[in-house]
């Protein structure tokens, strides 16, 4: 484990909860409703009473059935592949749309859109559930149905919810797919789900150029016999379209014709609704499975309960429908009666103020981001947040990468006046959501998790699988929860594995984790990520929260490169903020940083200055590639890069 203690500890709470926000909150409803006295008796319960817990949710969220599920929770094929809603029926579409049309839900908004161009759309629950029937009723007329699976390679614009809703809702079964994927990702992908249908565009824009995506749709299906159905939306208008004839269908010409009103199909609650993606460093890629009782309902609770989404409240992930947390976005809010928003462009196009206008004319109530897009955001400065009223904002979500205090800070103090929480979370696709998450109940430190999110029973343990407090080690889960993935697609063994083969029926979550002496969580980058010198070990975090620090640097990546003596050094890679030259004496200057806050055994081998870090398009640095591209390595699967061209600028820097 990571031994040196210098980050995170030390730092001091700066937010106390607001006493008015937790009566009002909906977790000090459900708590009452159960005679729950304080938020760690709940905690205690909700981990040590699964069943207790996971039945309450349903009922909280009021999830409903077309057939009572018998019990809730069944382990006795083991904690690795518990049954969840055993004997029930139920679609999530029907909790998601059908069941608001006759409330006055129905005239709420359920999507805000904004295209790239500034162009609005808005669909009340009424809107979004007709245009579902429509697009249903258009997947069966081509002949799909239960079972189905069908991709959505698409770009955040409103007929991507409507499609990914009418797929469950036929009983079908989605496969989100990155839009910034290539055609070899995308193919892989189908063939492994074995597609019967994909949903894309003639092109998207990307900073104003518009760029082709049906073209990639159309090579990745020459490698996917299965797919009979290509559905296109004209999004830009491209003058020349390949088309296939009695394959290709445009979306204006198939679906807004058919009828309002399609029937939805009754499911079992643990039939497949969704194989979702997540990229290996070797091997073809993961695909998680998930269900209609799993995935949906866990989103809507981390919604629902840690972050307090209401009915009138307005949620905006920045992510794309490939990563989870698109999914997530549209579960939860549906879920809840909620407003989710889709924006479909660049968070600094056509400048630098575009989230925070966004955040101030859709009223956004909870605004998701990464600490790396602030990294990127902070050398403008303060005005283009002041240009802006963000009062809307009850909290801001972060997710894809852990913090540096000084970028914390520039948040919780300029866009949240140090009197709102960061709701720092991290979990992932095979969780369905977090582990943890920062909530109103408990203090807030730079960089800090509240804890788990109730009804995840985590804990921090060191080789030996004890728990361990005040110092760094792995990041587990003791007990299952109803949005745990049903196993790989196809690959149960893989999935045992990755998750459960450490510790005995325990599941290791790959992230090293630490817990402070107030009860503060964080998380310190992926275990295997592990830099070890030495013998000594550190997450990359800790190296990159001190390089961060510095006033020069926007941004920073830590890898660990072969030493024949040491096992391993470190070389750190700097993304220099705007106007700052590369010197000998700055890179002297960083150097001494991390010899002073780690120690000289943990000296880095060498500091690099680049012009920017290869990372995924939510926003994930991949270390890998770095590591790979600095030892003259095959960098191996990079589809899920937003810019290729970055890994150009490591080896520049090299």
């Amino acid at each position: 484990m990571p031994e040196n203690k210098t980050f995170p500890f030390g730092q001091q709470i700066v937010w106390q909860p607001n006493p008015q926000w937790i009566e009002e909150s909906n977790l000090r409803a459900f708590m009452e409703r159960h005679d729950i006295l304080n938020y760690e008796a709940l905690l205690k319960k909700s981990t040590e009473d699964i069943a207790w817990f996971w039945d309450a949710v349903m009922e909280d969220l009021d999830i409903q059935f077309y057939e009572p599920y018998r019990q809730i929770v069944d382990v006795s094929d083991g904690i690795q592949f518990p049954k969840w809603c055993v004997g029930g029926k139920m679609n999530i579409v029907h909790n998601c749309l059908d069941k608001w049309q006759t409330k006055e839900t129905r005239d709420n908004v359920a999507l805000r859109y904004e295209s790239e161009e500034g162009h609005v759309k808005v669909m009340t629950y009424g809107d979004l559930h007709e245009e579902v029937c429509r697009c249903a009723n258009a997947l069966r007329q081509l002949g799909l149905g239960k079972g189905d699976p069908v991709g959505l390679y698409m770009p955040m614009i409103p007929e991507l919810a409507v499609a990914f809703l009418a797929i469950i809702k036929i009983g079908g079964v989605i496969l989100p797919l990155f839009s910034g994927y290539g055609a070899g990702a995308v193919a892989t992908r189908l063939k492994d789900a074995r597609a019967k249908a994909i949903f894309t565009v003639d092109g998207a824009y990307r900073r104003g150029k518009k760029v082709p995506m049906k073209i990639v749709a159309d090579e990745a299906i020459q490698e996917c016999p299965t797919v009979e159905h290509l559905i296109v939306v004209n999004r830009v208008n491209l003058e020349e379209v390949p088309w296939t004839a009695g394959r290709d269908h445009w979306w204006h010409e198939l679906v807004p014709g058919q009828s309002p009103i399609a029937e939805t199909e009754k499911t079992h609650a643990e039939d497949v609704m969704m194989i979702i993606y997540t990229s290996g460093t070797t091997g073809r890629p993961k695909g998680a499975v998930h269900t209609h009782c799993g995935f949906p309902i866990k989103g809507a609770q981390d919604m629902y309960h840690p972050m307090d989404v209401k009915p009138d409240d307005t949620m905006y992930w920045m992510s794309d429908m490939g990563w989870m947390m698109g999914p997530w976005e549209v579960f939860g809010t549906l879920l809840i009666g909620a407003t989710m928003l889709f924006f479909d462009g660049a968070p600094d196009y056509p400048d630098v103020n575009r989230l925070w206008k966004l955040v101030e004319d859709h009223r956004v109530t909870h605004l998701g981001i990464s600490p790396t897009l602030i990294r990127a955001l902070k050398p403008h400065g303060l005005a283009p947040i002041q240009k802006h009223d963000l009062s809307s904002l009850r909290a801001v979500g972060s997710t894809g990468s852990p913090w540096d205090p000084e970028s914390w800070l520039w948040v919780f103090e300029n866009v949240l006046n140090r009197e709102k929480p960061i709701l720092n979370y991290s979990g992932g696709t095979e969780i369905s959501g977090g582990i943890l998450c920062g909530n109103f109940f408990q203090p807030l430190k730079p960089c800090a998790f509240s804890g788990a999110v109730v009804g995840m029973a985590a804990d921090v343990v060191n080789e030996a699988g004890e728990p361990v407090r005040g110092e760094v080690g792995e990041l587990v889960i003791r007990q299952p929860w109803i949005g745990m993935t049903r196993g790989f697609w196809q690959d149960n063994q893989r999935y045992l594995d990755t998750y459960w083969s450490d510790f005995e029926n325990i599941w290791k979550h790959g992230d090293y984790a630490a817990i402070d002496e107030d009860g503060l969580w964080y998380i310190l980058g992926r275990s295997d990520d592990t830099i070890k010198v030495a013998g000594k070990r550190l997450g990359p975090a800790e190296v990159e929260a001190i390089l961060n620090g510095h006033p020069s640097v926007t941004e920073s990546a830590a890898i660990a490169v072969p030493h024949p003596i040491k096992d391993n050094e470190v070389v750190a890679f700097c993304v220099l903020k705007p106007g700052v030259p590369v010197t000998d004496e700055l890179r002297t200057e960083l150097m001494q940083r991390v010899i002073d806050q780690l120690g000289k055994p943990l000296k880095p081998k060498e500091i690099r200055f680049t012009t920017a870090l290869p990372k995924t398009r939510n926003a994930k640095v991949m270390r890998r590639v770095i590591r790979a591209t600095y030892l003259g390595e095959n960098p191996g699967d990079v589809s899920s890069l937003e810019n290729p061209e970055t890994v150009d600028a490591i080896k520049a820097s090299i």
